[in-house]
């Protein structure tokens, strides 16, 4: 019986711990939008200058490693449709599994998983070192709100960023499908161009941008929610730069998965 208790008792206290983190990230997600969108017109405005550079560091110096990623997801898609299709003589849908796995799905969800690595990480550790380093106290001393200072700026650029992001994803993934096509399926130019054209719809490209921005929101604020809660020094840092990417995965195919069942559900 005792045991029965202690196992209740422990599943009890995560669970209550669990709700007290969701609702603590509810309300750094409401502050936030508060800086973006309500703050600005009271005449706090937002910080520019510390936006753009966290766009060039979140879209711009990600590029490389997005483009050269979605190629070669674009390359072994294009394989593995033609190895199952070439039986039956139908290679040129190659074309049309390329262009809507990677518009519908893979773009925005690969995009998404690379930058919560590269920046979802990166927003974690720099605000949790701040903490560590009371500099977050330092910016309330001078009247400087923190939610407004650093998170609000990151997220716009992580909103804005993102779904760009993922439009470059989405092309570069076609145009690795494209490249196997041409030398190895021998297909035409114009025959691929025509079987993607006539099989990506408008609808297939804006619900991976749509999924796109919000999966940027819950990026920037699982990161500064995990650098806002930093405690125990060095190690802290570290412990929440892990719980943020691994957070943030979670949530983003969570989200993916609620997305594509709102849009394409057949149930």
């Amino acid at each position: 019986m005792r045991k029965l208790q202690k196992i209740f008792g422990n599943s009890g206290r995560k669970l209550a711990v669990f709700f007290v983190h969701v609702d603590r990230l509810m309300r750094l997600s409401a502050r936030t939008l508060y800086w973006i969108f309500i703050a600005p017109f009271k005449g706090k405005p937002i910080r520019w200058g510390e936006t753009f550079v966290q766009m060039v560091r979140i879209g711009v110096d990600s590029i490389p490693i997005v483009a050269v990623i979605s190629f070669c997801v674009g390359l072994i898609i294009a394989m593995q449709a033609a190895y199952q299709l070439e039986r039956f003589g139908a290679v040129i849908y190659v074309a049309d599994l390329v262009a809507v796995s990677m518009c519908r799905e893979l773009g925005p969800l690969i995009t998404a998983i690379i930058i919560t690595g590269r920046s979802g990480s990166a927003i974690a550790a720099e605000i949790g070192s701040m903490k560590v380093a009371e500099e977050l106290d330092a910016l309330q001393t001078m009247a400087l709100n923190p939610v407004g200072f650093l998170a609000a700026p990151r997220t716009i650029a992580m909103m804005v960023m993102l779904p760009c992001l993922t439009v470059l994803s989405d092309f570069v993934g076609i145009a690795g499908g494209f490249v196997l096509a041409l030398t190895n399926l021998k297909l035409t130019f114009i025959a691929y161009f025509n079987e993607t054209a006539e099989a990506l719809l408008a609808r297939d490209f804006l619900t991976g941008l749509v999924k796109s921005f919000f999966f940027a929101v819950i990026i920037a604020q699982v990161g500064s929610y995990q650098g806002f809660s930093v405690v125990g020094g060095a190690e802290g840092v570290g412990r929440a730069t892990t719980t943020a990417v691994v957070t943030s995965i979670f949530l983003v195919i969570l989200a993916d998965l609620l997305f594509t069942m709102f849009f394409y559900s057949t149930l």
